[in-house]
């Protein structure tokens, strides 16, 4: 078995989980596929599946500094600000992206009734096993 299949495996299904029963229910996050870029060694392409439950947020987190993500929202409405810029409530086919080292703020399934869910591409460091880091800056 290759290391990019356990990589994925091992990354298939991550939980971010709130620090306080009183925060909203976290999200789910799958990846979907991961692939390295034969024209730019010691890169790769990963892609997950953000599901949010009705009222569902992740906390304030990071990602790899090496990480380049491109977001787009599938189902629903999702409200997300990046780098303290205002919050922006995305619809279905809208998208943001994320340079290298942003601070992700809200993200947040924008309605307290129906599901949200959003794929985001990461292009990252191929030895990168940490896609997300809670931070509060």
């Amino acid at each position: 078995m290759s290391s990019r299949i356990l990589l994925a495996a091992a990354f298939s299904v991550l939980v971010i989980t709130p620090a306080l029963a009183a925060e909203p229910p976290a999200s789910k996050v799958t990846v979907v596929f991961d692939h390295s870029l034969p024209n730019v060694p010691g890169k790769s392409m990963r892609g997950v599946i953000v599901d949010y439950a009705p009222g569902a947020a992740s906390p304030a987190h990071r990602h790899p500094k090496s990480a380049f993500i491109y977001a787009t929202v599938l189902e629903g409405e999702v409200r997300s600000s990046v780098n303290g810029e205002p919050a922006k409530v995305y619809k279905p086919g809208e998208n943001w992206y994320e340079a290298p080292g942003a601070f992700h703020g809200v993200s947040a399934n924008a309605s307290d009734s129906k599901p949200a869910k959003l794929m985001a591409v990461f292009v990252l460091d191929s030895n990168e096993t940490v896609l997300v880091t809670p931070s509060d800056k």
